[in-house]
């Protein structure tokens, strides 16, 4: 009798302990598939803004990243994804702060740190872009691009000593990246190293003979060393390629009054 009611007991506190592990296991279960539901939404949500931003729709893409973030503010690529739409909308100090809240989930995200570097860029705060560029490069320096993007800055910035280690950077990547090769020859004219700078316009219009900047360029170093025939002839080259480039105009225009060619530079003159 005493084991009967013994037994029954056990029975019911075994049913009792069944159904709670069994409520349990289906809360956890519950939580488990919203919690994946949930990812899967906030996956969505950035995929379709992505698609919205290639299509140039960057007003609805921007929705869909708001969104994103707000469903899961843990969701880096949605926080970058949305700092490069707000560049896109020109709100720039808008996609800086969505840039930093990708960072402070990942600090070691190359792409939010290169869209910082682009927006204080566009802001014209190179010093600001410089330090964001740099944090690009170091994440990714298999990147030409970054090397080049952080020579630009500090070229901007008169800094160009600088420069030419990092459009250095860009070349051991890539020998014959014509920007890099262009823009350091820059940075040489400016150290007063005329030869070596012209060296390096020369391979430019080897790469590419189309290359109208170096053509100017070339022009430019001839006419400070005095050949001014040359020079012109630089100029002209640059000028078949583009007939409206400005910068090109202007040089044509000053070599013709030192040629006394004074009523072919006034043609120029009343053009630019």
């Amino acid at each position: 009798m005493f084991s009967d009611e013994v037994n029954i007991k056990i029975a019911i506190l075994k049913k009792i302990g069944g159904m709670k592990l069994k409520a349990i296991s289906i809360f956890l279960c519950t939580f488990l598939l919203t919690a994946i539901c949930v990812a899967e939404e906030t996956e969505y949500l950035d995929w379709r803004g992505s698609q919205l931003y290639s299509s140039q729709n960057y007003t609805d893409a921007l929705s869909y990243f708001d969104q994103a973030v707000s469903q899961d503010p843990n969701y880096i690529d949605a926080w970058i994804h949305k700092g490069n739409t707000q560049r896109a909308l020109r709100d720039y100090e808008g996609s800086i702060q969505s840039y930093n809240a990708a960072l402070k989930l990942d600090s070691s995200q190359a792409a939010a740190w290169s869209g910082i570097a682009d927006s204080y860029t566009t802001l014209k705060n190179y010093v600001n872009a410089s330090a964001a560029a740099a944090k690009a490069t170091e994440l990714s320096n298999k990147t030409t691009y970054y090397w080049l993007r952080e020579g630009n800055l500090l070229q901007t910035q008169g800094k160009y000593k600088e420069a030419v280690a990092k459009y250095d950077g860009a070349l051991a990547l890539n020998p014959e990246y014509k920007d890099a090769l262009y823009k350091k020859s820059i940075s040489l004219m400016y150290q007063g190293n005329a030869i070596e700078a012209e060296k390096l316009i020369d391979q430019v219009l080897v790469i590419d003979p189309a290359y109208k900047l170096a053509h100017n360029a070339k022009g430019f170093i001839l006419e400070a060393n005095g050949t001014i025939e040359e020079a012109l002839q630089s100029y002209d080259k640059a000028l078949e390629i583009d007939p409206g480039y400005a910068q090109a105009l202007n040089n044509k225009m000053h070599v013709l009054l030192a040629l006394k060619k004074q009523n072919d530079a006034m043609q120029i003159f009343v053009k630019i």
